[in-house]
């Protein structure tokens, strides 16, 4: 038995000692870039009233007014698109 218990000390003591000889795996996460669209400046002036009617939205919806703004014009131009075909 005390042979046994020191089998088991003496290994204990060469794991503490000694790294272990293959690499731990670790897990990253995948980095997905989206591929941003270029952004330029648009500045315009609407009438205040409307600007507090795209605020109200905003704040209904969590949306930003960049956001709502953008889908605005893009629905804009797809539908002058569509009617004029």
């Amino acid at each position: 038995m005390e042979d046994y218990k020191n089998k088991l000390g003496s290994l204990a003591d060469k794991l503490k000692k000694d790294a272990p000889g293959t690499p731990i795996q670790q897990i990253q996460p995948i980095k997905v870039e989206m591929l941003k669209e270029q952004e330029v400046q648009f500045n315009n002036w609407i009438p205040k009233t409307l600007l507090k009617k795209i605020k109200a939205y905003g704040v209904e919806h969590d949306m930003t007014l960049k956001e709502i703004n953008i889908r605005a014009l893009k629905e804009f131009i797809i539908s002058s698109i569509s009617e004029n075909k």
